[in-house]
């Protein structure tokens, strides 16, 4: 596409600028800098639309030849003076395969296929988006003993922490051979022979990941501070506690004197059960709840029917869940998988499932970060809804010109205010001729109401972090407001546990610039793992892994805790 002549006003002058189509309005900025000396981050730029921004197509501007347009800012101390940059530019295509890989935003590796392993590669490409385990890899250290023996080539630990390191280093999927052998090893069951007599077997991906987690839980090792003993990282960050109580069904082990057991389990992932009345995460997780149990009862001096009734009483950060989709069927004397569609939300609020206790420091907690998003959403919509005005009323002015003052503005509204209030005012005097309005009311800028919201926001995120339980304030490994957001899917395709494929699905998480320090927001979009192929899949994706056929049906969900906003306005 040819270039475009436009005409630039800034401060009475004219400037005839080139504008190249493929270029961005953080290029257009640039330009202008070089004829004013204004920075760009002082520029306000009017096109038809509204303001220009960094990241515009200037090819879907509708830019016309001659076209006037409007700048305005003024140079900043020192702004005529261009300063070379500290550091050589360097283009992608100039950096090293590493350098690409770690450059913010990149698509990550993915996990080569080496024979029925993506029950292996999905699980590891879901674990790999817990950033805390990959900070404690990266200092991870085997044993004294492990060393001495020379048997770090089967800590699973050491290898998954090679891998990482590997993987962050790649653009091309990655072969997990050293850490699979190391598994083999450590666990048997996973160098099952294929039936056919050809490679290896298919596993069970959540198998694979209960027995990693094991692993890491028995190795890595955390510490809170310096002086602070060391403790599991999967305790810490992914085991959550159940209160339990265990009660004999049978009325006569009650009246002889049986009592209720109770006690605390660690549990390191929910499940959810699927039956005939399963149609939501919910049910079958309430249905996980509750067990029934054979055990010889000392009252009866014979076996009995036992209720085992859990609740959380401790929710980890990060929380596995498990649709327990596969059975042993006696008639064909292997696995089958139950395709009943179970739906499940992208975010989780767990608090009917804990102890009372935990229910009474979650709650208000929770009602408040629900209370603090509503209002963020209601600032959010009225800014939006006065911009679509703004660039209305833009749109209406050939290249921005005549646009508007503040001070004009400003006067506008409140010519319509007076008349909408000279309007109410003849309406209740019909209405109730005692009334009697006030006079001389003054009314608030948009600017004045944006204050106040915001300093009443503000306020919101001060009292919530008043709120925020002791005990949990001190367990940052802890969910402190009973929500969470899912961040990983490992999803089975196929009728059996012994064949069909894994993949897993990791969303997209935000990152900081290193150009700009600026931290990016969520776009809602996934990764999408296919051992090999790594691909960008639209949030509405997740929605259709509930299963309901042989099509990829959700086996693992991994969920985090959602951060809380912070009195800074920024979310921890």
């Amino acid at each position: 596409m040819a270039s475009i002549n436009v005409v630039v006003k800034h401060q009475g002058k004219k400037y005839d600028v080139e504008v190249d189509p493929s270029s961005t309005g953080e290029d257009f900025k640039l330009q202008l800098f070089s004829l004013t000396n204004v920075e760009p981050e002082r520029q306000k730029i009017l096109i038809k639309g509204g303001q220009l921004k960094d990241d515009a197509d200037m090819g879907k501007l509708g830019l016309k030849a001659g076209q006037n347009i409007m700048m305005m800012g003024t140079p900043g101390s020192g702004g005529g003076d261009l300063v070379r940059p500290k550091e050589a530019v360097r283009f992608v295509e100039d950096m090293t395969e590493a350098e690409q890989a770690q450059q913010a935003g990149a698509t990550p590796a993915g996990l080569t296929n080496l024979g029925n392993t993506c029950y292996l590669n999905s699980t590891l490409q879901t674990l790999r988006s817990i950033p805390e385990l990959q900070t404690a890899l990266e200092t991870y250290k085997p044993s004294s003993s492990g060393l001495a023996s020379g048997m770090t080539q089967m800590d699973l630990a050491a290898q998954l922490s090679a891998l990482y390191k590997q993987m962050g280093s790649s653009l091309d999927a990655f072969p997990p051979m050293s850490f699979l052998t190391a598994l083999r090893v450590v666990f048997p069951q996973f160098a099952e022979k294929s039936k056919s007599g050809h490679g290896y077997a298919q596993q069970d991906a959540e198998e694979a990941w209960s027995q990693i987690v094991q692993q890491l839980g028995q190795k890595v090792k955390i510490k809170e501070s310096e002086d602070a003993p060391e403790i599991s990282f999967v305790d810490k960050y992914m085991a959550g506690e159940f209160s339990s109580e265990l009660a004999c069904d049978e009325e006569e082990a009650r009246n002889g004197g049986e009592k209720t057991v109770v006690a605390k389990d660690t549990f390191y992932k929910l499940n959810c059960h699927i039956d005939g009345q399963t149609n939501h995460l919910r049910d079958g997780i309430i249905s996980a709840l509750e067990e029934k149990l054979e055990k010889k009862s000392e009252v009866l001096g014979r076996d009995a029917v036992y209720t085992k009734k859990s609740k959380i009483s401790r929710a980890p950060k990060y929380l596995t869940v498990h649709f327990v989709r596969f059975f042993w069927k006696r008639e064909t004397q292997k696995k089958a998988k139950i395709m009943r569609k179970v739906t499940f939300p992208q975010e989780l609020d767990i608090v009917e499932f804990c102890s009372d206790d935990l229910k009474k420091a979650l709650v208000p907690v929770r009602d408040k970060v629900r209370e603090i998003r509503k209002d963020e959403e209601d600032i959010q919509r009225a800014r939006k809804r006065r911009k679509r005005s703004h660039e209305q009323d833009v749109g209406d002015i050939p290249g921005g010109a005549g646009l508007p003052s503040e001070k004009e503005k400003r006067e506008k509204e409140k010519k319509e205010k007076e008349k909408a209030e000279r309007t109410g005012k003849k309406e209740a005097a019909a209405a109730d001729a005692d009334t009697v309005m006030g006079e001389g009311e003054t009314y608030k800028t948009d600017a004045e109401i944006d204050a106040e919201r915001e300093a009443a926001l503000l306020q919101a995120k001060k009292e919530l972090n008043a709120l925020i339980d002791p005990a949990l304030r001190n367990d940052d490994g802890a969910n402190q407001s009973g929500l969470y957001e899912l961040r990983g899917v490992v999803t089975h395709q196929g009728g059996s546990a012994d064949s069909g494929h894994y993949t897993a699905y990791v969303k997209k998480s935000a990152y900081v610039d290193p150009k700009t320090g600026k931290k990016t927001e969520e776009d809602g979009t996934w990764w999408w793992f296919n051992d090999d192929r790594v691909t960008e899949v639209p949030g509405e994706k997740i929605d259709t892994l509930a299963g309901g056929g042989e099509s990829h049906s959700a086996l693992i969900l991994l969920y985090k805790a959602i951060p809380l906003p912070s009195a800074e306005g920024v979310f921890e």
